[in-house]
């Protein structure tokens, strides 16, 4: 049978989740904060808050939408995402939003902001990033190049990934993989310039997030005594891959056989020597305003293959070596280290879901600014998405999955709980939403409304 189509005036909203997100951004004080910024000298009193220009803009995130002409798309119905989101005068043009983010993003403030509402998000909500088995809340950093080649925007160059765009940082918490930070760079910028600061920071917020020990987890291109002095200084523990440089391999692979007595065999014509050293590492304390050097004895874990014989069953003619390295101040056993280690690459999934899932590659912005600030609005976005997750998991009324789910992906909570499509009707003073019985996800929709509203 052929179905037609036709137009109604029946009030259905695509993006029903949008209360969710309402909900998550009224249990800081961040739009009130945002509101009573200074503005501009010629329009003290502008016609639409700043704030709630910045709620919108949140929405959008959450619906995977950065451009600033997505602001058309809200008109459809401006009285549920009023309700929705606590709008206190309406929803602005797109060369408004764009123009006062433009002069939002001048304020240094708007960072730290940013970031106190997303701690006092989860103290309200009373989520806590989750330790590993060990105990240990780790933060996995890590710089993500975000490609905008083909674009004259400002300060993009080119990054180590080989195309134009910026070369940002992120810093993840908990098993779950909540936003804890982000930093917007310059594409050519390297690694290490600006990560001691953006280390401190990292450590300030992980604290107010949790109470257990920290587990700081970098790649080779963080390798720094810079780094170590921080994280010591403070009491954190940390992974560190190691980055030999100049060293000779050759030299530290005769070394490694001399100090790793029982090898491991896998197969046949591979050899894993994996085992511990110790080197001295000198770092600056500042003491009374003066910088004082610091030495001390720190451990490197390493893990060496020697392939004579390819996985193929081909014989080589010279031996492959592999040599990877990490510092680290914990006392775990070598294969701990490694295994810990190994799990920091998840990170990159969290990347993906960032650039892929929430759409927040191709920054909107000519102005590296506002760009930034967009960053810091996807903090609050991603962290919004991922509670929503959390609590999708959770509550155990969401479609039944061939293996068990630990953590829902971005794009899933968009699709299923963001996009979940509703009925709007009034009836005798109420407004009320109605979810069609087709959905197999609208259980599960209204047991995170309740979680979320009864926390």
């Amino acid at each position: 049978m052929k179905i037609h189509f036709r137009l109604s005036d029946e009030r259905l909203i695509t993006p029903t989740g949008i209360s969710l997100v309402g909900q998550l951004l009224a249990t800081s004080n961040f739009i009130r904060i945002i509101n009573r910024l200074p503005m501009e000298k010629k329009r003290s009193q502008p016609q639409i808050p700043t704030g709630d220009i910045l709620l919108c803009y949140i929405a959008l995130l959450c619906q995977a939408k950065t451009c600033f002409d997505a602001y058309r798309e809200l008109d459809a119905d401006r009285e549920f995402y009023k309700l929705s989101l606590g709008l206190k005068k309406g929803i602005a043009s797109p060369e408004t939003a764009r123009q006062r983010m433009d002069y939002l993003a001048e304020n240094a403030s708007v960072h730290t902001e940013v970031l106190d509402a997303c701690v006092t998000m989860f103290e309200e909500m009373g989520i806590q990033p989750s330790p590993e088995e060990h105990g240990f809340v780790p933060i996995d950093a890590d710089v993500s190049c975000m490609d905008n080649s083909n674009t004259c925007k400002e300060n993009v160059s080119r990054t180590y990934a080989g195309y134009v765009g910026y070369a940002p940082m992120f810093a993840y918490i908990g098993t779950e993989g909540f936003l804890l930070d982000a930093e917007l760079r310059e594409g050519k910028q390297h690694s290490q310039k600006h990560t001691p600061e953006f280390l401190c920071e990292l450590l300030h917020y992980g604290h107010k997030m949790t109470d257990k020990p920290l587990l700081v987890r970098l790649d080779s291109s963080n390798d720094s005594a810079d780094n170590y002095g921080i994280l010591l200084e403070d009491g954190s523990w940390f992974i560190v891959k190691r980055n030999p440089r100049t060293e000779s391999k050759e030299e530290w692979a005769k070394n490694i056989k001399e100090w790793c007595k029982e090898p491991q065999t896998p197969r046949d014509g591979k050899t894993v020597y994996i085992g511990t050293t110790w080197k001295d590492v000198t770092y600056t304390v500042e003491k009374k305003g003066q910088k004082e050097p610091k030495t001390i004895r720190m451990r490197i874990v390493y893990e060496m293959i020697e392939r004579t014989i390819d996985k193929y069953g081909q014989i080589l003619l010279m031996p492959d070596i592999e040599l990877n390295m990490w510092w680290t101040n914990l006392g775990w056993s070598d294969a701990e280290i490694i295994a810990s280690y190994h799990a920091h690459g998840e990170c990159e999934q969290y990347h993906s879901e960032i650039k892929t899932d929430m759409d927040v590659e191709r920054l909107p912005s000519g102005k590296f600014k506002t760009n930034a600030l967009v960053l810091d609005l996807t903090i609050l976005a991603f962290n919004i998405l991922r509670i929503i997750g959390y609590y999708s998991v959770r509550t155990g009324s969401a479609p039944k999955t061939k293996r068990p789910v630990k953590r829902r992906r971005i794009r899933t909570v968009i699709d299923n709980l963001i996009r979940i499509a509703g009925h709007l009707t009034k009836h005798a003073g109420r407004v009320i939403m109605s979810l069609g019985r087709s959905n197999a996800w609208r259980r599960n929709f209204l047991d995170v409304l309740n979680a979320i509203a009864g926390t």
